[in-house]
């Protein structure tokens, strides 16, 4: 991609962006705090990119000048430190086009939304729910990498040190732009610990990414609710609470159910579930939305369905691949210690090339 590719629509983009600054100075705005905070974020993303952008525009322009001049510089020690120069814009450059090409992807309402994230295993068993603990504890390192902030909302643990399921937030910056990729099958292939003739397993788990909802984004009503409390559950379901401080909430209208136990208090418990059941609520919503729009992103990452294997994580290869995105990346230790950045920045690099095709195809 170059930059005159998509410089028209920089244009339409740098009007809109006079177009918010107009907004920004209008006192009135203060007063409407739902969109001062949407025009401030969306003012904010064009001023980033415009910077990006035209520091792509002008290295471009400074290796095209390197070139010519390398072309008819006679002296060596000159030749040298222009041919040195046009490493360093070689290495700057794509990493600039990879900036603008995300920044550039259709905006996305949840991508600054935080996140809410539900992992159980699937097909497998115990090998299964040791994995889905191993792929629990890479987020978490991910998200410390991050700077993002985590909560667990509920932890149900195996015997042997894995999980049966787990649910758990990320609040931060940009969190559902990065963790969106994530829901979906995950599949396993390795010989597990268990295992003493060195077969090698397939296991799968699922995970799920809602967009935190808030209360404007959902209405939920209360007469549409049923609240049932009981005793809290440990490993082998073995009560470890005497009073019923567990809380099951049930959205009449979708059968949606959804309970919590990690707290010993109730009312924090009916928190924490009411919390997750509007998040599921707008998923759903979020869904049926898409479903209207011929031209909808969820085709480009998939339908998020827990049904669909999105990736494998192929030990005896070291391998881990995407298969929505055609990236595989052979460093499976540094993948499951947390250090994920450069197999999102692939997926994310993958679908903002997408995206821009789509653009610049209208």
């Amino acid at each position: 991609m170059q930059p005159s590719d998509i410089s028209p629509h920089m244009n339409s983009l740098r009007q809109r962006f006079s177009e918010l600054e107009i907004k920004l100075s209008d006192p009135s705005i203060f007063s409407k705090q739902n969109e001062f905070k949407d025009v401030s974020r969306e003012h904010r993303k064009l001023s980033e990119l415009f910077i990006k952008y035209d520091r792509w525009i002008s290295l471009v322009n400074e290796l095209r000048s390197n070139h010519e001049l390398l072309l008819i510089e006679q002296d060596e020690e000159m030749k040298e430190m222009i041919s040195s120069d046009i490493k360093k814009l070689e290495t700057e450059i794509p990493i600039l086009e990879q900036s603008v090409r995300i920044y550039l992807m259709p905006p996305d309402p949840n991508d600054d939304k935080d996140i809410i994230v539900e992992m159980r295993p699937a097909a497998g068993g115990d090998e299964a729910g040791l994995f889905a603990g191993e792929l629990y504890t890479a987020y978490i390192r991910f998200s410390e990498i991050m700077g993002w902030k985590h909560e667990v909302l509920e932890f149900t643990g195996s015997s042997l040190g894995g999980i049966k399921e787990v649910v758990f937030s990320l609040s931060g910056d940009a969190i559902y732009s990065y963790m969106k990729y994530e829901s979906g099958v995950h599949r396993v292939q390795r010989v597990p610990s268990t295992e003493t003739s060195g077969r090698v397993h397939t296991s799968t788990i699922t995970v799920s990414v809602l967009p935190e909802a808030e209360e404007v984004d959902i209405e939920v009503k209360m007469e549409d609710l049923r609240f049932d409390v009981f005793r809290s559950s440990g490993p082998g379901g073995q009560c470890v609470n005497t009073t019923d401080s567990a809380v099951r909430v049930t959205h009449i209208p979708t059968g949606i159910s959804v309970a919590s136990q990690q707290e010993k208090s109730q009312h924090r418990n009916k928190a924490t579930a009411l919390r997750i059941l509007r998040s599921k609520l707008l998923e759903i919503k979020q869904q049926e939305e898409a479903l209207k729009q011929a031209n909808s992103k969820r085709s480009q990452i998939g339908t998020g369905d827990r049904s669909e294997r999105i990736r494998t994580y192929n030990y005896p290869q070291n391998r881990i691949t995407d298969h929505r995105f055609g990236v595989s990346i052979y460093d499976l230790p540094g993948i499951m210690s947390g250090e994920m950045g450069d197999l999102f920045n692939k997926i994310r690099g993958v679908d903002s090339e997408n995206s821009i095709n789509n653009l610049l195809k209208k």
